[in-house]
């Protein structure tokens, strides 16, 4: 039998609401302290903070953005925290993890659709590092005389 058990780094650890960035939205908790991830659609700094637009992703066990499940999705949020977050490095497509309070709604149009996004007041920025897929190629495995046994590449061909 083969075990594996999955840890949530520290600064995740804690009891949030169970609320999605989707939920939220149809039933309003302004002040609820949640542990919502996903993906990084923009940043945006600003003088005083950073904004992240985000499309969520429900969170696996270790409080990492699940990525395999495919194209669903809990909806878009908006994170912010102050300070200066670089854009090069929290770019489009990384994945994050955020723990705040749900401080307001903010309607922004995506395309000719008004969106209504949950705005979190960000006290921990989680960035995930870059899984790196990784193809395995086995090694060749004869060496410099062929294959083993009579029929290696020495052995005589019928047409010399």
């Amino acid at each position: 039998m083969l075990a594996a058990c999955t840890t949530v780094p520290k600064p995740l650890q804690g009891q949030f609401s169970a609320i999605t960035p989707s939920d939220s939205v149809t039933n309003p908790q302004i002040g609820s302290l949640v542990r919502w991830g996903g993906k990084i659609i923009k940043t945006i700094p600003s003088h005083s903070q950073t904004c992240f637009e985000m499309i969520s992703r429900q969170l696996g066990p270790s409080g990492r953005p699940d990525s395999d499940t495919g194209d669903t999705n809990s909806g878009r949020f908006i994170a912010c925290r102050s300070g200066f977050y670089d854009p090069a490095i929290f770019s489009p497509g990384r994945e994050v993890t955020f723990i705040g309070k749900i401080e307001s709604y903010e309607n922004k149009y995506i395309g000719e659709y008004d969106y209504k996004l949950p705005k979190v007041s960000a006290d921990v920025i989680y960035l995930w590092p870059v899984i790196r897929h990784v193809e395995v190629v086995p090694i060749y495995p004869y060496g410099p005389w062929g294959p083993p046994g009579p029929w290696g590449w020495n052995y005589p061909r019928w047409w010399w």
